[in-house]
């Protein structure tokens, strides 16, 4: 990634026209061809850009732009398109590369599947007394995320959101309508288990006779000590 702070004024044309007028900016050149020309300003986005495929050349000033103080011409073009970010810089304050390896993404926190495994250790959030019987209880038209027994050792499946909305209902719906045609495990009651539900579904989980149920993924993963709450 070349990173260069600068003086500089921008022109893009193709399917649209804009013009930057001359000020100090980030330029940041990716190593899949992008360029992005950045304000200190503007949260993440970028004033203007050029996304990949493209080329970018560099070139000396023409004799009227070198007399208006401009030292360096980048021409990025896409290559599949007549778009073109033409920047014109007067100073260059910081020029460097930087080789940043193989981005490894972005890893979530509280993902379902980390969510299921916490549940399973702490089925106890289901009702004191309750016990697993499986994760990922498999059933014909996919997995039921938790089964498991309450008390009174009745069936409950289980099914995991980070957020709960209509859809996950539905979808545990269906796999109630399923398990309850299975003699050795009917009755079975549904609980629909989020970091977050929203009205609507919770709405029409409780209307088909289903629990929700909030899970705290910072307490159950250890991370909050609800004796140092303050509330």
């Amino acid at each position: 990634m070349r990173l260069v702070v600068a003086d500089c004024s921008a022109r893009y044309t193709g399917r649209l026209t804009a013009h930057l007028p001359l000020a100090t900016r980030l330029i940041v050149v990716k190593a899949d061809g992008s360029v992005l020309l950045h304000s200190d300003g503007g949260s993440y986005k970028p004033l203007n850009w050029m996304s990949p495929p493209c080329t970018m050349t560099e070139a000396d000033p023409g004799e009227a732009a070198a007399e208006r103080g401009v030292a360096r011409v980048w021409t990025v073009q896409h290559k599949k398109s007549d778009d073109r970010l033409e920047i014109d810089l007067h100073a260059v304050h910081h020029d460097s590369a930087h080789e940043l390896g193989v981005d490894p993404g972005l890893v979530k926190d509280g993902v379902e599947a980390h969510l299921q495994e916490l549940l399973a250790d702490q089925i106890g959030l289901l009702g004191e007394g309750s016990t697993l019987i499986r994760r990922e209880y498999m059933t014909a038209i996919g997995p039921v995320d938790i089964l498991a027994r309450d008390p009174e050792g009745a069936t409950v499946a289980v099914e995991i959101k980070r957020r709960g909305e209509i859809d996950g209902v539905e979808q545990l719906t269906r796999y109630l309508e399923l398990l309850n045609r299975d003699p050795l495990l009917a009755p079975v009651r549904g609980v629909f288990a989020a970091q977050e539900i929203k009205p609507q579904a919770r709405v029409l989980a409780n209307d088909r006779g289903m629990d929700c149920l909030t899970l705290d993924y910072d307490a159950m993963r250890g991370a909050d000590d609800p004796t140092s709450r303050l509330f």
